[in-house]
């Protein structure tokens, strides 16, 4: 499909999806819906579980449950319009909506990103101090640092939203992506960008990899600790600690390939769109909270009541 040019103000972009195969979308549909439930299902399993049950009101299961919550907001700005347009031949989205699709999806991820970094953080402390560790990370610290994520990833989402407003849209309207994005978005303004491209790479790429070289030193110290200092449950604790890194590589570098350099297509750049921003959200609950000993029992604490309550009801 050739780009068309207009003299008026673009009103709303054509996107051309994740294949242009037909015989594919089917089954991406069928593969992209089970994975958008499974996130949502599993992310709000969790979130009630460490509502209802006393025992996880502490730092660690409130931030799981934080993150579970991103999870699900992070997947639902771009999974939905994905999956919609699988199944339709008329591939648009208004301008407003594009503008306001971006702004929530680095709004949530730049939440998310940095609520990595507190729960790394609460991760530490658990180790290195862990006599001290519910003085330190008390419910107090836990909510702040919860409160600073989200504000920072509002900040970062705003202050990018803010420069690509400021860019006049008249020309091309075609957007080689499954949903709207930066990279893609800025080409299309009819000035020159450079300047812009510039200040979005700062405003992503740098913080990008900034988080990622924090999160990585931060494993780093941590598995030398356990390596040097824990003998009870070590096997256990490198496999989740190993794990983590593995999802945390899964989000963060084909982010950096997308965001940390001036805006190029590549080859890859649906299938990284695709790792970050809908299995990603799936793989984090899994990861993160699933192998957690006491969340499972929590869970199941959780669905016996549940099942105890219907059973005295039918009784």
């Amino acid at each position: 499909m050739e780009k068309e040019n207009f003299t008026t103000t673009v009103t709303e972009f054509v996107l051309l999806g994740l294949t242009q195969r037909p015989e594919l979308q089917p089954f991406l549909y069928v593969t992209f819906f089970i994975v958008y439930i499974n996130t949502w299902l599993v992310n709000f399993i969790i979130i009630t579980t460490v509502v209802s049950d006393y025992q996880l009101h502490t730092s660690m299961y409130i931030l799981l449950a934080n993150l579970a919550f991103l999870d699900i907001c992070d997947s639902s700005v771009s999974t939905p319009k994905l999956l919609s347009n699988l199944l339709s031949q008329h591939k648009t989205i208004s301008f407003n909506e594009c503008i306001l699709q971006m702004f929530f999806f680095h709004f949530f991820a730049g939440a998310m990103g940095f609520s990595l970094v507190g729960m790394a953080v609460d991760r530490y402390v658990a180790i290195y101090k862990p006599l001290r560790y519910l003085t330190i990370m008390n419910r107090g610290v836990c909510v702040r640092l919860v409160a600073l994520a989200w504000l920072v990833g509002l900040a970062h989402s705003a202050v990018q939203t803010g420069l690509l407003l400021q860019l006049p849209f008249c020309g091309p309207n075609i957007l080689d992506n499954f949903y709207c994005d930066v990279p893609q978005v800025i080409k299309l303004a009819c000035t020159n960008t450079h300047l812009a491209e510039m200040q979005m790479n700062l405003n992503n790429g740098l913080v990008i990899i900034i988080m990622f070289i924090i999160l990585l030193i931060s494993y780093t110290v941590i598995l030398i600790k356990i390596r040097t200092h824990v003998t009870e449950g070590k096997h256990k604790a490198l496999s989740t600690c190993g794990t983590q890194i593995t999802v945390m590589c899964f989000q963060f570098i084909p982010s950096i390939f997308i965001y940390a350099w001036p805006f190029k297509q590549f080859a890859l750049h649906k299938v990284f769109s695709v790792i970050y921003s809908v299995i990603t959200p799936m793989l984090n609950p899994m990861v993160y909270t699933l192998r957690n000993a006491e969340m499972k029992k929590a869970i199941k604490r959780l669905l016996n009541r549940m099942l105890f309550s219907r059973w005295e009801r039918h009784t």
